[in-house]
């Protein structure tokens, strides 16, 4: 799915997603990523667990991570929540789609907020 673009200039604004991966930035990746304001990685160890979102705590500026679970929702694992509001993150889980326009609209408005994908298969 096209997204509206926000303005953005510099930062990581997802512009696409799709069963594939998504397109950010005018980057194409295959896959799950992690998406921050400074920039993108591929989430290699895909797992809604805080161990494979440790590359979030480590970013340092993140006050709101968006979990994109595919095409449905899922609750966020009691254990992950704890951990992330433990290094002081907020959590809040979603399908993809609403993960990737809430993270562009929350950049918009300069908040530090992050985006950790799957694609919507």
């Amino acid at each position: 799915m096209e997204l509206s673009l926000v303005n953005a200039a510099g930062r990581q604004v997802i512009e696409r997603y799709a069963a594939a991966g998504f397109r950010i930035s005018g980057i194409i990746y295959a896959g799950p990523v992690l998406v921050f304001p400074d920039r993108t990685i591929v989430w290699e160890e895909a797992a809604m667990t805080a161990e494979s979102l440790a590359p979030v705590a480590a970013h340092g500026d993140v006050e709101l991570l968006l979990l994109g679970f595919g095409r449905r929702m899922s609750p966020v694992p009691a254990e992950l929540r704890a951990a992330l509001k433990a290094g002081g993150i907020a959590v809040d889980g979603m399908d993809t789609g609403a993960a990737c326009r809430t993270y562009n609209v929350l950049l918009a408005e300069d908040r530090r907020v992050a985006a950790a994908l799957l694609p919507p298969i």
